[in-house]
């Protein structure tokens, strides 16, 4: 019926005019309507061997769909199918996800039975119980969420894959295989009730800003920007006075197809269909006016706002992409056209509404600057470190004429490290090459309190008192795993200067939550001359002691029914205040500033030599951090003056973070 021509016509030569193809009526109802004119029989007058049924016979119970008041109204077919189940997520998984303004599902798929499952009973299941209260997730912000509830779900999101990766990763010894925790961490929460933005929408998505990166398409998903799990156009049906109308609302542009355009604000968009799974740029067939296309095409006539997500190669991991929102589109044109494989695409262009901030822009202007073409406005140095790094660390002022920072020395790590003793001597891991995660014959993952602190691509797990990693007197390779912090900068950072808080901190390339950034290099100083310190004017002291606001990172052990987990232990176990300046020496770290909404966090990192330990601090991402964002982190308030309160606040600075959450002052 999708491609009929409507009431009964025979196709005709030639080509066809698509709008005929928009008038064609869908089948609405299951009750068959008749004319109500005179030539219906009267009432009690049937045909000899028919039973009389509505609207002929008498009055009776008023089926579904009909009104009282004239004429019956179609009901639709959805009507008449089993509700979902509670904690159904499958909504989610559908290649096409159309949702009515009510927020049900328009379409399900047909349940397939084997034989063995027709017999059987089926047992009665309690739905998972809602955990949204771990997480501090009401049921308004489940429905319409804000920027601190996206950023909690998205944090709660990556901590339960990250945990579920740990798990497998350790498994993979005896199983060999490791299964998609990206999948079973958004079935987990989304069950449990921990999501937002359920209500379906046009346009922005509460909580979600222009230039927000995405690692994992399910991501898109828990956060109510993309509702389809693969297919790339999410449609919305709306209910009107006598049809329903599917608008397109969010495609994602993930590179399948030549969907880019030389505009950095314009996207041709190739419609869905009419290829082979495993042959996405020869299409065979012709595609169909139907579902996803069939809501671009109307969305063109209704003009409406179109979200568009922007797929981008990761360049960590080549196979792997990076979804980048761009903002708000309208599709302003859409033709048909012969593809490679001969069959007929449709193509939509869609037009960037004006006045949004740029995100799609700077990664095109981030791959020009890396190809010397142009050069980089602003540019002093290239390398600030001098080759101390293995990756440049450039110098950029587009603001001012100041042409460099305070005179000091780059070194990459601490200069007079303070050691300690162990409490149980040893020599290092005996391991072969590299620790291997799950192998408890390493001593340093027995320090580790039986877990590898790190996923197989480096990521950090959780936040722990202590992470032990692998030092010099170990045994494996120095590209062990267990190394992430000793192995240097894995980004290209940019010294910039700032409006108004001097020079900041900022990386060329998108970093993943958990990723290492650099350790804070500097000189160990001792706590009594912190004074001095501070009376001469230094900046760049990092002080261990600290009062730093607490903020949940590691995934909650309840969503997988872990009892006493020591993940869910956030707090540090210094075995001695660590102090250090950067003000003569140190590293990219120096630079960043203080914010209280940080994207940074510290880590106390130690590893082993010559039955000493060192202690060092490394610094994670918080969250994704989309390229050319600032790098902060939360500088802390003394302890002196977090224990006298206001009658010590001359010795803090005024805080320019700008955050909403802004304390005011810090140091």
């Amino acid at each position: 019926m999708e491609e009929g021509l409507g009431q009964n016509s025979v196709p005709p030569h030639g080509p066809i005019d698509k709008s005929k193809i928009l008038d064609i009526k869908p089948l609405r109802s299951l009750i068959p309507i008749y004319s109500m004119s005179s030539q219906a029989p009267p009432a009690g007058q049937y045909p000899s061997g028919f039973s009389p049924f509505f609207p002929f016979g008498a009055p009776q119970q008023t089926p579904t769909g009909v009104t009282t008041r004239g004429a019956a109204t179609p009901a639709p077919l959805r009507a008449y199918k089993n509700p979902l189940g509670a904690g159904d997520s499958s909504s989610t998984m559908n290649g096409f996800n159309g949702q009515d303004t009510s927020g049900k599902k328009k379409r399900g798929s047909p349940s397939r039975h084997t034989k063995s499952s027709v017999n059987k009973p089926k047992k009665s299941q309690e739905p998972p119980a809602d955990l949204s209260g771990l997480v501090g997730i009401s049921p308004a912000q489940r429905e319409d969420g804000s920027r601190e509830v996206v950023n909690i779900v998205l944090m709660a999101y990556d901590a339960l894959r990250r945990r579920l990766c740990q798990l497998e990763e350790a498994k993979e010894l005896s199983s060999g295989s490791i299964k998609r925790a990206d999948l079973k961490a958004c079935n987990t929460l989304m069950t449990r009730g921990i999501r937002t933005n359920m209500r379906k929408r046009i346009g922005a998505v509460p909580g979600i800003e222009i230039g927000d990166i995405f690692y994992f398409r399910m991501e898109l998903c828990i956060v109510g920007l993309h509702a389809p799990s693969m297919g790339g156009i999410d449609a919305l049906h709306i209910r009107g006075e006598f049809e329903e109308e599917t608008l397109a609302v969010c495609i994602v542009s993930s590179g399948e197809y030549d969907d880019d355009a030389e505009d950095s604000d314009v996207i041709i968009y190739t419609g869905q269909g009419g290829n082979f799974f495993m042959n996405k740029d020869k299409h065979t067939t012709d595609q169909k006016l139907q579902r996803g296309n069939l809501a671009l095409d109307r969305s063109s006539r209704q003009h409406n706002e179109v979200r568009v997500i922007r797929g981008m190669r990761d360049g960590v991991n080549p196979n792997n992409k990076i979804y980048v929102y761009d903002g708000l589109y309208k599709i302003q044109d859409s033709w048909i056209e012969k593809a490679k494989g001969g069959g007929g695409v449709f193509k939509y262009k869609l037009v960037r509404i004006p006045g949004q901030s740029s995100a799609f822009a700077v990664w095109k202007s981030i791959q020009k600057w890396k190809s010397g073409s142009p050069s980089r406005t602003g540019l002093i140095l290239a390398d600030l470190s001098n080759g101390a790094e293995g990756i440049p660390v450039s110098l950029v002022n587009e603001v001012n004429n100041v042409k460099a920072p305070t005179f000091f020395n780059y070194f990459h790590s601490l200069r007079h490290p303070k050691s300690f003793s162990l409490m149980q001597p040893s020599h290092g891991c005996t391991c072969i090459k590299a620790c291997v995660p799950g192998d408890l014959n390493c001593s340093c993952i027995r320090r580790n309190e039986g877990d590898f602190p790190y996923t197989g691509n480096g990521i950090l797990v959780s936040r722990k008192p202590l992470v032990h990693e692998c030092g010099p007197t170990c045994q494996c390779f120095p590209n062990c795993k267990n190394r992430v912090s000793q192995t240097g900068l894995k980004h290209p950072m940019e010294v910039f200067r700032t409006k108004d808080r001097g020079w900041g901190l900022r990386s060329l390339d998108p970093i993943r939550a958990g990723t290492f950034i650099c350790e804070y290099a500097g000189e160990v100083v001792g706590r009594g001359k912190v004074s001095q310190l501070v009376k001469e004017g230094d900046e760049y002291v990092f002080d261990t002691t600290r009062i730093y606001d607490q903020f949940k990172w590691n995934y909650e052990p309840r969503l997988l029914e872990e009892i006493g987990s020591n993940d869910s232990t956030e707090d540090y176990a210094m075995p001695y205040p660590l102090i250090i300046t950067a003000k003569n020496i140190g590293n990219v770290a120096r630079f960043m500033n203080h914010s209280c909404s940080p994207n940074v966090f510290w880590q106390p990192v130690v590893y082993e030599e010559n039955n000493q330990s060192y202690l060092h601090v490394a610094f994670f991402a918080l969250r994704h951090i989309p390229p050319m964002t600032e790098l902060t982190y939360d500088y802390g308030l003394a302890q002196s003056d977090h224990a006298e309160g206001s009658s010590a606040a001359k010795g803090r600075k005024k805080c320019l973070c700008g955050s909403s959450k802004c304390r005011g002052s810090f140091g």
